[in-house]
């Protein structure tokens, strides 16, 4: 007997697609699962720093920490070069000006003031045959002149006389043409000895002029020489203390190099650095407080350095009035530099969040702490305690203020009492 066999039934078009539909959704749902997994972070309570926002005054100050500096630094470089013979000052000894700090020896420049002075004998030995030459050639001169003058006169009265007896016929004409052309040859050479004496005479005090701006001009040499000597003698610039010295004896020192410096402790002021993220806000005469022992005292911003280095950059501040007893140089000071004017703001307490999240989002507690939800937040100014809130919270909002890293990626936290 023949067993008759069913045909299986095939899926068609419609059972497949909700077969393949149903994966889909499974593995929706799945990655979902495994979102919110990787998205929830768990952790106790009091592990984490939780802060309140709150409305109040918010002082626009940062808190920066100085060093202590004298008010002006002066600078001393070697005007000429030389080995250093004597050390008469030791760094940190109080100096008055014109003090000798070093001695130096320089035989180069000896050689020179020797040169200097054989060249200015030389010329003032010219100087001196040239004015002798000169006031030779000139008495020659005016005798010339006054010979030339003498027969310019004699001839005149001759010719004069021929002149009249030649009128009167008691003369002949040859006569009187001789005495005419004697005379007036006279006249010729006289003029021509004038002219003659009086170049010489401009030339004699063109070249003495000349002569003479070089004798002073070898003579400022020398002198200039002479100073140079005397620079050999490093002496103090100002009244101050001796900051540092960097010469040793037998030490060869090199024109313009830097020698040390004079602190003036007439006065002091403050260096201080300050984050980059000020730049645009810090300005000169900008106030600024310091306490010490109990007492406040005042200060203005005199100088913002424009350099930013290593994510800073400098400011010089001075005191105003009063200022601590026992200040001293390189001693250090938390200074409070105000920014503005105190406003009512919305405040939240700074915290090492920031670090993580740049001010742009923060974690903020429900309302039973039982869970955290990241929220986008503006943030404004900021001061040592507060920062300024602008936008994304509000009062009475409690937020962690603790750092974020070991939150990893989680954009929810579950909280453990």
């Amino acid at each position: 007997m023949d067993i008759q066999i069913k045909k299986r039934k095939s899926f068609g078009a419609k059972q497949i697609g909700y077969i393949t539909l149903g994966f889909i959704v499974l593995f929706a749902s799945f990655k979902i699962f495994l979102g919110n997994s990787e998205s929830t972070f768990k952790t106790e309570l009091s592990k984490l720093s939780i802060a309140e926002v709150k409305n109040g005054k918010f002082d626009d100050y940062i808190t920066i920490n100085g060093n202590v500096a004298p008010i002006t630094t002066i600078y001393m470089d070697a005007y000429v070069g030389g080995r250093v013979t004597e050390k008469l000052i030791e760094e940190g000894a109080t100096v008055k000006k014109g003090d000798i700090i070093l001695k130096l020896e320089n035989t180069d420049l000896y050689e020179q003031i020797l040169a200097s002075e054989s060249n200015l004998s030389q010329k003032q030995n010219d100087l001196r045959s040239t004015k002798l030459a000169f006031d030779s050639r000139q008495v020659e001169g005016k005798k010339s002149l006054a010979t030339a003058e003498y027969e310019m006169k004699k001839l005149e009265r001759n010719y004069d006389q021929n002149k009249s007896l030649y009128e009167d016929k008691l003369v002949s004409k040859e006569i009187y043409l001789t005495s005419k052309e004697n005379y007036e040859l006279s006249v010729k050479q006289y003029n021509i000895i004038k002219i003659q004496s009086e170049q010489d005479d401009a030339l004699r005090r063109t070249s003495l002029k000349s002569l003479d701006a070089d004798l002073a001009r070898m003579q400022t040499t020398l002198s200039m020489v002479y100073k140079r000597i005397d620079q050999l003698n490093v002496r103090a610039t100002a009244d101050g203390q001796l900051g540092f010295l960097d010469a040793e004896i037998g030490q060869s020192i090199a024109q313009g190099q830097r020698i040390g410096q004079i602190n003036v402790l007439t006065n002091y002021k403050i260096e201080a650095d300050i984050d980059e993220h000020f730049i645009d806000r810090v300005k000169r005469e900008l106030k600024a407080n310091l306490e010490r022992n109990g007492s406040e005292f005042e200060l203005q911003v005199r100088k913002v350095y424009p350099d930013v280095r290593n994510g800073k950059f400098k400011v010089d501040l001075v005191f105003e009035g009063k200022k601590p007893e026992t200040i001293r140089t390189g001693q250090s000071y938390n200074i409070k530099l105000q920014l503005g004017e105190s406003t009512d703001a919305l405040l939240l307490p700074k915290g090492s969040f920031y670090e993580s999240t740049g001010g742009q989002w923060i974690f903020v507690l429900n309302s039973d702490e039982t869970e955290v939800e990241k929220r986008q937040i503006r943030i404004g100014k900021q001061n040592s305690q507060y920062y300024e809130v602008l936008e994304g919270l509000n009062k009475g909002d409690k937020v962690i203020t603790s750092n974020y890293d070991s939150f990893g990626k989680a954009e929810k936290i579950i909280l453990k009492k």
